[in-house]
């Protein structure tokens, strides 16, 4: 009885070890088909668009000045040169105000135009250009012997936790394409791809 627990417990870890690659075949096989359609199955396009959104909203943010709420008066220390110097002094400040509430407000509108331009942006269409732009530009790295196929571009695939497994598709140090798989339920889905 023990041995047949531990070999059952040796064949479930096996099978749960080649799970993922047999999605990495699953791939390749929809990114065969012309139509984009077949990739739905392999990819979480939610969440593709969600890890996007959230690399822009942190690109957004580094743009813009930190300090949203600044008081009139905090950015000029010595109000005792005279009161022309105070009143150039109150103008700037009112005008740094201004300057921060529609910086405030393009933030905004820019996470929100972000949001929706996005949802047009990254469809299973964008999904399979840029997976087959990717296995191509991985293939010319190999020359000319290359296979244009998306398995032949994958130099390395290994799990980075239980449920997650990461597929490069390219050489480490030559601007490699990551492509994330996520456990789903009872699938290995795409959820992010990036550079």
């Amino acid at each position: 009885m023990a041995r047949f627990l531990g070999l059952s417990i040796l064949l479930a870890v096996v099978l749960y070890g080649i799970w993922p690659y047999y999605s990495l075949f699953r791939i390749n096989n929809a990114l065969q088909s012309p139509d984009a359609q077949a990739l739905a199955p392999v990819v979480d396009l939610v969440a593709i668009q969600r890890h996007f959104k959230a690399r822009i909203e942190s690109g957004v943010d580094s743009l813009l000045p930190l300090d949203q709420n600044r008081q009139p008066g905090s950015s000029q220390s010595d109000r005792s040169a005279g009161s022309q110097h105070g009143r150039q002094s109150n103008l700037q400040d009112a005008l740094q105000l201004d300057a921060d509430k529609v910086l405030g407000w393009l933030a905004g509108n820019l996470k929100q135009l972000g949001d929706a331009a996005l949802d047009q942006a990254i469809t299973l269409d964008w999904v399979r250009s840029t997976l087959l732009a990717a296995a191509r530009r991985a293939d010319s790295e190999a020359g000319p012997q290359g296979d244009s196929r998306f398995i032949a571009a994958v130099d390395f695939a290994f799990f980075e936790g239980w449920n997650r497994f990461v597929i490069r598709l390219g050489r480490l140090g030559e601007s490699p394409t990551f492509v994330i798989l996520t456990l789903d339920g009872a699938d290995w889905r795409v959820t992010d791809i990036t550079h």
